[in-house]
């Protein structure tokens, strides 16, 4: 039996479901339910019965559950281990494309300071993997954007952004200081490709089905607006590009900047990332505190002058 195969129906077994299956996995459901059927033909028992009202663990399945998981958690282990013992190590880091920057400099070189020694490497997914690869098991951990399935991760929230509609500049729209939902219900919207985290497309559609291009990246986000005269969601404080605009919009919940990973990942250099990506969004959110109170007691100061 092999660990993926393995992966794939602990996954079907806590959702019991294929569809919220595949899409925690990232994969589509056919290869999957391909997967379960070849595993029971191995082990020469039904696993799980299907009907139309869902999936439901046969006795079989039961017991293969019980020893997957302790299978899995064993095979977490060697690999710690035996990366304990091989020295330093390396670290996948998945990234939203588009998302990096500035703060991702200053992580790196947070991360270099703990360990000098580890090799990171950087995997950059597209806008239809909220994820990054997680659930696929392609990175130890992601620096991204909820919301998405979190069902299997642990999931830390580093900071949240205001969002707003991507406009081309001679958009009616683009003169209106801030906007509502209500606004561009009549609009054609950019939207992520099929099977994409339904929680994720949601929320970036503004709550909605859209209808509209499919993009992957922010480069064609933008271009689908700039070319077609679509709209969709980006963060507030992104600059756009020569030709478009960005517009506050007034009723959409803040975007969160957060660290995933699995929670299988016992790995010690996984949770340091984590601690520092942590660290380094608290001083930085306490540096603009200080900011904001310099800035007020400038105020203050003007006005008793006057």
């Amino acid at each position: 039996m092999e660990l993926r195969t393995l992966r794939y129906f602990v996954a079907v077994a806590e959702e019991l479901h294929f569809g919220r299956a595949a899409l925690r996995l990232h994969i589509s459901q056919p290869p999957l339910s391909r997967a379960v059927r070849q595993l029971e033909a191995e082990v020469g028992a039904v696993l799980l019965d299907r009907s139309p009202a869902g999936v439901t663990l046969t006795a079989a399945g039961a017991v293969l559950l019980e020893e997957a998981r302790a299978l899995l958690e064993r095979a977490a282990l060697a690999r710690e281990r035996v990366a304990a013992a091989a020295g330093p190590g390396a670290i996948t880091v998945g990234v939203l494309g588009g998302d990096g920057g500035a703060g991702l400099s200053r992580l790196a070189a947070s991360f270099r300071r703990r360990h000098p020694g580890v090799e990171v490497r950087v995997r950059e997914a597209d806008l239809g993997d909220p994820t990054c690869g997680l659930h696929a098991g392609r990175v130890d951990v992601a620096l991204t954007r909820g919301p998405f399935q979190e069902t299997g991760l642990s999931v830390r929230t580093l900071r949240t952004d205001a969002v707003g509609v991507l406009l081309r500049a001679d958009d009616p729209l683009a003169r209106r200081a801030r906007l509502h939902l209500a606004d561009l219900a009549q609009r054609r919207w950019f939207r992520f490709p099929p099977g994409t985290d339904p929680l994720w497309q949601s929320y970036w559609g503004g709550g909605v089905p859209r209808e509209g291009p499919v993009v992957r990246a922010v480069v064609e986000c933008r271009q689908a607006v700039l070319w077609n005269g679509t709209v969709g969601m980006t963060l507030l404080d992104h600059p756009p590009s020569p030709g478009l605009v960005v517009i506050p919009l007034s009723d959409m919940p803040p975007s969160p900047l957060v660290a995933a990973w699995s929670k299988n990942n016992a790995d010690a250099v996984v949770r340091s990332f984590v601690r520092a990506a942590t660290g380094l969004h608290r001083e930085r959110e306490r540096g603009q505190g200080r900011e904001q109170a310099r800035e007020r007691g400038a105020v203050d100061a003007g006005s008793g002058g006057g």
